[in-house]
């Protein structure tokens, strides 16, 4: 039986649709390093990139940068008016500026809710350190149910300095994710799993996907169209009606999340303001 998700998704712009618009998120551009290639992944870090993609910036900051940032926050709005999350560039769990930005954070400002995105490989063995720095929620991106398809999704996954490509690095990515998923599902976090659709890729397992993630406990997904690029720069992204229809299928099995705006890494919005950089 699936578990219910804490109730801290019930005030988190990107767990809880109406507070999608009346509670901020500060995203901070700290973790530029990534352990694994999605094929659909182009990290920048450029000052004149404009509008939304994930795992853009305009530039990196560094933890006392960052540790400013949410202090001159804190100082204008209440703690309850905006979350703070790491989302990039790379992946936060393989960058140590992440753990030390929202250490000094958290001592700074408990109550602020705190979270993360990450694609899980690290999930697993870096949860302590999470819960360490006040991390309460966090977002998985899992694109497929099994290694087939995963393959052709994911150009090689690095763990513990050797680097693995093909079907192997596939099935050790799912299987990390899975157990990182449970366990921090174990420990009480709010957990949201992220998943890009991607036309003729994944999109006949999504239901599959949809159907274990829901059997893991996992209390709400989000299905994501494609953003052409990198190595699938010639993919189309699936149509509206495609990925409504994506939705509501995952829907009899996990709730779904439909107000995601796929934010940049250093991506600001407050209560009353369009998103911003926070460069």
């Amino acid at each position: 039986m699936a578990v219910r998700t804490p109730a801290i998704n019930h005030g988190h712009p990107c767990f809880d649709a109406e507070a999608h618009d009346r509670v901020g998120r500060v995203h901070l551009p700290v973790a530029p390093r990534c352990n694994i290639q999605c094929n659909f992944c182009e990290r920048r870090v450029c000052a004149t990139v404009t509008g939304q993609h994930p795992g853009w910036a305009r530039r990196l900051l560094s933890v006392e940068e960052a540790v400013s940032l949410v202090d001159s926050v804190a100082s204008a709005h209440r703690a309850l008016d905006f979350v703070v999350g790491v989302a990039g560039p790379g992946d936060p769990l393989a960058n140590e500026e992440t753990f030390a930005s929202l250490s000094a954070i958290h001592r700074r400002h408990p109550q602020i809710v705190k979270c993360i995105s990450t694609n899980g490989l690290l999930l697993a063995e870096r949860l302590p350190d999470l819960l360490a720095v006040g991390v309460s929620a966090l977002t998985v991106t899992i694109n497929a149910a099994t290694s087939e398809v995963a393959q052709q999704i994911y150009s090689w996954v690095r763990y513990r300095g050797e680097t693995c490509r093909g079907e192997g690095a596939a099935a050790l990515l799912l299987r990390k994710q899975t157990e990182g998923v449970r366990a921090a599902l174990g420990a009480g976090l709010s957990v949201k799993v992220n998943t890009v659709l991607i036309p003729g890729v994944n999109d006949k397992q999504i239901a599959e996907l949809a159907m274990a993630l829901g059997r893991t406990g996992v209390g709400l997904m989000n299905v994501m169209p494609l953003i052409p690029a990198g190595k699938m720069q010639d993919k189309r992204p699936p149509t509206c009606a495609e990925l409504m229809s994506a939705r509501d299928t995952c829907e009899a099995f996990v709730p779904q999340f439909r107000r995601c705006e796929q934010c940049r890494a250093d991506t600001i919005r407050l209560p009353g303001s369009v998103a911003e950089s926070a460069c």
